[in-house]
């Protein structure tokens, strides 16, 4: 008889311990694509097991050992292999069990890992998955994957794409990095700067997406923003002397702390200046606070995430949209701006003028980005506009500059927020 609880612990062992359990299978083979694969099939046979037969004692180690039996029969069936396949066979201890609830024998080799420990096999997998040979789309969902776990269903619904998109974009990052001898290692000291950035730049982008959902009927998706916090924390461990690292987990905690606050009961979208700030996460404040500290403690002074963490920071301690301090927040702008140059940036900093000094001293910045390509299909340039032109009682051009932005939104709930304005016109 099936056990639900047996499925619902493989989902939950799946979640936590996969990246390790692909991690040791591609040190194990050699080969990062035939370890997610394996690890795939012990998963497929733990969905079958485990429900029927008990949950084993050691469920990681069931998973990893079935990924290596798995091993040694490809490795079998390929002759030129003999080598590598004598080397596993010897680390696997007789009588281990296949299937159902019983323990591998207790071999030194069969004990994973201490769970409070991030080992390099972890960090190896994340440098790997988001390798620059591969396309940013590409690192996002191979990251997601083998990295947080998620199968292609939930990595599909996320980014509202077919998940015959998602399974290719896995597949060719797979034989991308194959066909590029990208090594499963971590990179020497002297190539880590250059490759971090390409792992944080993945990370951010899962979470910028989940925090504020490009298209959809949810202004958020907390799974998925969670999923890259979760992700920064592990980087986090892993690399505790980079500040640009926990710049970037700052930046996360402080973002999600307002989570709370930024959905209405029908799953509306609250704007900053109405949200009840007694719902915001102050736990994660802290979170996000101590973690922008050690970042600024490491002595390097703060880069592109630490700057917008800083910009968070003023948010978090604000007591409302009034008492925020905005003139330090444009400054931070004016930073963000001379360090990564860019019309997203330069929007922002505008929104920060236009609250610091009135509408009437942004309104030039923003119409100097009209021509940007950055915003030909975005709303966010015509919904700042419209904004401006509402706060100047310019009401015609506003009402003109709120349908385009309603026109080009993709995002359900962020239309509704912007049909309201217009509403109010």
């Amino acid at each position: 008889m099936s056990d639900p609880t047996g499925r619902k612990a493989v989902a939950a062992v799946w979640r936590i311990d996969s990246a390790r359990i692909i991690g040791a299978l591609t040190r194990y083979t050699g080969d990062f694509a035939l370890a997610e694969d394996l690890a795939q099939e012990a998963l497929a046979e733990a969905l079958v097991t485990w429900p029927r037969e008990g949950v084993p004692n050691n469920p990681a180690g069931w998973l990893l050992t079935v990924g290596r039996r798995r091993a040694i029969d490809a490795f079998r069936r390929r002759s030129t292999r003999d080598e590598k396949y004598a080397a596993l066979a010897h680390n696997l201890a007789e009588g281990g069990a296949l299937t159902g609830a019983t323990d591998p024998a207790p071999a030194p080799d069969d004990v994973l890992w201490d769970p409070d420990q991030i080992d390099d096999d972890t960090l190896a997998l994340v440098f790997t998955s988001c390798h620059p040979v591969l396309s940013r789309e590409a690192g996002v969902a191979l990251t997601l994957r083998v990295i947080g776990g998620l199968t292609s269903d939930e990595i599909a619904r996320a980014f509202l794409v077919p998940t015959a998109t998602v399974q290719a974009r896995i597949t060719r990052a797979k034989k991308t990095l194959g066909a590029a001898g990208v090594p499963f290692e971590v990179p020497p000291v002297s190539e880590r700067p250059a490759r971090l950035a390409q792992v944080l730049s993945v990370l951010y982008l899962i979470f910028t997406e989940g925090s504020s959902a490009s298209s959809g009927d949810e202004v958020m998706r907390l799974d998925l923003a969670g999923e890259a916090q979760r992700l920064a924390r592990i980087l986090s461990r892993l690399m505790p002397e980079e500040h640009e690292v926990h710049s970037l987990l700052a930046l996360m905690e402080l973002t999600a702390a307002r989570f709370p606050a930024r959905r209405g009961p029908g799953g509306e979208t609250v704007l900053l200046e109405d949200q009840d700030r007694r719902r915001w996460d102050r736990s994660a404040i802290a979170r996000g606070r101590a973690a922008l500290a050690k970042a600024a403690d490491i002595g390097r002074g703060y880069g592109y995430y630490g700057l917008q963490a800083a910009i968070a920071e003023c948010h978090a301690l604000a007591p409302s949209v009034e008492q925020t301090d905005w003139d330090r927040i444009v400054a931070l702008y004016d930073g963000l701006g001379r360090l990564a140059p860019s019309p997203v940036v330069e929007l922002n900093r505008a929104v920060a003028v236009s609250m610091a000094q009135g509408p009437a001293a942004a309104l030039p910045i923003v119409d100097s980005l009209a021509g940007s390509d950055a915003f030909a299909h975005s709303h966010q340039l015509p919904g700042v506009r419209g904004e401006l032109l509402r706060r100047l009682g310019r009401v015609e051009e506003a009402r003109a500059e709120l349908e385009k932005a309603i026109r080009l939104c993709g995002n359900e709930r962020e239309r509704e927020v912007l049909s309201r304005k217009l509403a109010d016109l």
